[in-house]
């Protein structure tokens, strides 16, 4: 029963063929014991649509070998038992951190068990219609965020430019032809805290950022570009595969993308199928994975000039903003889990903690990864509590 349910979850059989795989089941059980082949018989399947239940009722017919006085030879044992399935969407958005610290073996671990979560939550589902949609979020310095940077990126040109951006309708904007590249730091004034669409506000890429790359030798932009929601395993596994170890944390910048690529404020700019759901607990289940090796310690809102970005103890205004953004998408109802990967600072720990849905049962939601393979459990341990979670609520 849990099976069926499980299948009738992700899609992978349609509720006409429940019954079909539950007597198989049960047949495949009766040769496998002391009964002969269907013995067990399968009287009724009931899925309950508004209950989100399976219940299956089934008999055997047992021989007695001293049967009682007046009841025969043969006596009939019923059970009933029930599972839950569930209907609901389900989204995931990954911020995977490439910063210079996750230089070497560390990078290689995150590839691996990067990957392995994207197999583990898309593996299995119709492809058709996919229950299960993941987007990944790299960041370093900024987040390169592609091809949708004509639309949702503001390039400050000049001091008077660090402020709150303008609309993508806004004649102001920056054009393609003038853009130096993908990148995109933080917001800036009314709307850094939410996730108020690029209509309302673009996101800036700050006047600092390429004076700050070249004065620490780093990339402005991470190689790897963000992909927004999908289903498609090579289309994640090709961001992961370009994940390259290159500049600072600015941690809340990719918490921040993570946040938009979940929201429907952002769906205007994507492909119709990479456009987030309306938020609806009911029909949809929206998680955030953030990751990281390190402190947080790089914003650009809170400079006045490019030495004051960085600060290698790690930066209050950096941390701060983490948190409060996590705590605007918690309110919105988007789950999240966090796991920190080698970490040695305590301020890093409890941003990260901090940054946490509270835990619920036996469901944790801060993970602390010493080595690649804890790293990779850690992922998988997160897409099972995902795959829990989303059945039982």
């Amino acid at each position: 029963m849990t099976s069926t349910a499980r299948d009738l979850t992700l899609g992978v059989i349609q509720e006409a063929d429940a019954s079909k795989m539950v007597q198989a089941f049960l047949d495949a059980n009766s040769t496998a014991g002391i009964l002969q082949a269907d013995q067990i018989v399968l009287d009724k399947l009931i899925v309950d649509k508004a209950a989100n239940t399976v219940r299956a009722d089934a008999h055997v017919d047992i021989s007695l070998y001293f049967p009682l006085f007046s009841i025969g030879d043969m006596q009939r044992v019923t059970s009933s038992t029930t599972a839950l399935y569930s209907d609901k969407t389900v989204e995931v958005a990954m911020m995977l951190d490439v910063t210079g610290s996750m230089a070497g073996q560390k990078i290689k671990d995150l590839r691996t068990a990067a990957g392995n979560a994207v197999d583990s939550f898309l593996t299995g589902q119709n492809a058709s219609n996919p229950r299960v949609r993941v987007a990944i979020v790299p960041y370093a310095n900024s987040v390169n965020v592609g091809s949708l940077a004509a639309s949702t990126v503001f390039v400050e040109t000049k001091a008077s430019d660090r402020k709150q951006a303008p609309g993508n309708d806004d004649p102001k904007y920056v054009s393609a032809s003038t853009r130096p590249d993908n990148c995109a730091t933080e917001r800036k004034g009314a709307y850094q805290y939410s996730d108020a669409g690029p209509d309302v506000s673009m996101v800036n890429r700050d006047l600092y950022l390429s004076p700050f790359a070249r004065q620490t030798g780093t990339a402005a932009c991470p190689t790897a570009t963000l992909q927004p929601l999908t289903a498609n395993a090579s289309a994640l596994n090709n961001v992961i595969k370009d994940l390259v170890a290159s500049g600072g944390t600015a941690g809340h910048i990719g918490v921040q993308w993570a946040w938009y690529m979940l929201s429907e404020n952002w769906g205007s700019v994507m492909k119709a199928s990479e456009r987030p759901a309306k938020m609806d607990p009911k029909k949809v289940a929206k998680y955030v994975i953030l990751m990281t090796d390190g402190e947080f310690n790089l914003s650009y809102f809170d400079a006045d000039s490019v030495d004051q970005v960085y600060n290698d103890a790690g930066k209050v205004q950096t941390r701060t903003a983490a948190t409060t953004l996590c705590s605007a998408m918690r309110d919105q109802g988007i789950e999240i889990f966090t796991i920190g990967f080698a970490l040695t600072e305590k301020n890093a720990k409890s941003t990260l903690q901090s940054c946490a849905s509270p835990d619920s049962g036996n469901t944790k939601h801060f993970y602390q990864a010493a080595n690649g393979i804890e790293l990779d459990h850690a992922f998988q341990d997160i897409v099972r509590n995902i795959d829990k979670l989303t059945v039982t609520r």
